[in-house]
């Protein structure tokens, strides 16, 4: 769902390539899903004065994100390494009600 909707987003604002943002859309949502709590938001939202994207997943959970090192035998766990090389910057900021924002600028 999480991806259909960001496609269809990039092709109301005229974009053809959205491969990026669903890549980023699904690390954000399953590791939302995975390691936050709570009901997950996404929302994605033009930064016109960069024309970039931005895509934003909120949950509940406490924890922050960590990039993981560069393991070849790891089963999981580079998702985030891969996502912030393929960005133009990402982060998280707390919720005043609690949870997280993470969230990551990319191309339209």
């Amino acid at each position: 769902m999480a991806r259909d909707f960001v496609a269809a987003q990039f092709r109301e604002w005229g974009s053809t390539d959205d491969f990026v943002a669903r890549l980023v859309v699904c690390e954000l949502v399953t590791n939302a899903w995975r390691h936050g709590e709570g009901q997950i938001i996404l929302r994605v939202f033009r930064d016109v004065r960069a024309d970039l994207a931005v895509i934003e997943v909120w949950d509940r959970g406490e924890g922050l994100p960590v990039v993981g090192l560069e393991d070849p035998d790891a089963t999981s766990g580079r998702g985030l390494l891969l996502m912030s090389q393929l960005v133009h910057d990402w982060g998280t900021r707390p919720i005043t009600e609690g949870g997280k924002i993470v969230w990551a600028r990319c191309s339209l």
